[in-house]
């Protein structure tokens, strides 16, 4: 069998992208669940610092109040939201990048790749994230609000009925000022260092890689462009936490209540959240691919025509 014949779809075919989907949902939807007990320490980090000092109080604090249960409290919202958000921030990246590319010449396509990738990135999340707010404010609100109901199915019908469904959606603006840079940072700086790795640090060519070693190179590129997207968006993942578990506060408010420096509290629990959370989604994710036979192509390569011109010069 070719090597052509050798995959399940055409690429940028409409299975494709479908299988983008399948592959983003797989990867953000069990990773995110995963680190639940440290993102709810982050979280009761940010609303309440006088009370969890620290992430090691913090897992303490509320192992003793609730053990193990209280430290998975909110994994269906989690797995729910971060599902649907995952299909269509893999596909719509996927979706937005193939597009956007076919706008500009070959040559500009590879020359401005990077504004290409934080365009594609931008675009995609502004919509993952309409899926994600709702369920994204129902976790926050039963991780954070003490005595608050630990089932999803009781808490979201709560909010509607006390609150509207516009609670689902308040913190949606403060959600994107986190998700939209994050994701930008997350996908570009992924890009970039992958091709930085295979150029630089891996010893022989791409297509002569293992399956097992690219994806040992996907997982440390995707880690290394997690704390990247960890630093660039806490400030906003702070301001998020206080909006889903106070919905009468507001942004100004909250920056003027916790300062400059509270808005980076609990930053180090979120580096290694995010780090490990960034570097397993891609390594899922290009473990799907492989798995479904998807098209796996390198890095963009310099177009013929461009290494011409500057073999000129």
């Amino acid at each position: 069998m070719s090597k052509e014949e050798d995959v399940s779809c055409e690429m940028f075919s409409n299975k494709y992208f479908l299988l983008c989907a399948g592959g983003g949902a797989v990867a953000c939807g069990t990773t995110h669940t995963f680190v639940t007990p440290l993102d709810l320490v982050k979280c009761r980090l940010q609303v309440d610092p006088a009370k969890y000092k620290s992430i090691f109080t913090g897992f303490g604090v509320s192992f003793r109040e609730g053990g193990l249960a209280n430290l998975v409290k909110g994994w269906a919202p989690t797995l729910i939201g971060y599902t649907l958000q995952g299909a269509a921030k893999f596909s719509g990246y996927e979706y937005f990048k193939y597009k956007f590319a076919t706008m500009v010449d070959e040559e500009s396509a590879y020359l401005y790749r990077t504004y290409l990738y934080l365009a594609a990135a931008a675009s995609a999340e502004l919509v993952a994230d309409v899926f994600l707010a709702p369920f994204e404010a129902t976790k926050v609100r039963m991780q954070t609000t003490p005595g608050y109901t630990s089932q999803m199915r009781v808490a979201m019908p709560h909010m509607m009925s006390t609150e509207g469904f516009g609670v689902f959606y308040k913190g949606l603006t403060p959600l994107w000022g986190r998700q939209v840079p994050y994701t930008m940072m997350k996908f570009s700086s992924f890009e970039k260092t992958l091709e930085y790795l295979y150029e630089n640090v891996v010893p022989k060519p791409r297509e002569q890689c293992t399956k097992g070693e690219q994806l040992i190179v996907t997982f440390s590129a995707g880690y290394i462009a997690g704390v990247l997207c960890a630093i660039v968006s806490h400030p906003s993942d702070t301001i998020v936490s206080k909006l889903n578990k106070d919905p009468s506060a507001t942004i100004g408010g909250i920056i003027g209540e916790v300062g400059m420096m509270g808005i980076w509290r609990g930053l180090v629990a979120r580096i290694i959240m995010i780090g490990t959370l960034t570097g397993l989604q891609w390594f899922v994710y290009d473990a799907f691919k492989v798995y479904t036979r998807m098209p796996r192509p390198p890095p963009a390569p310099m177009p013929e025509s461009l290494r011409k011109k500057l073999a000129k010069k």
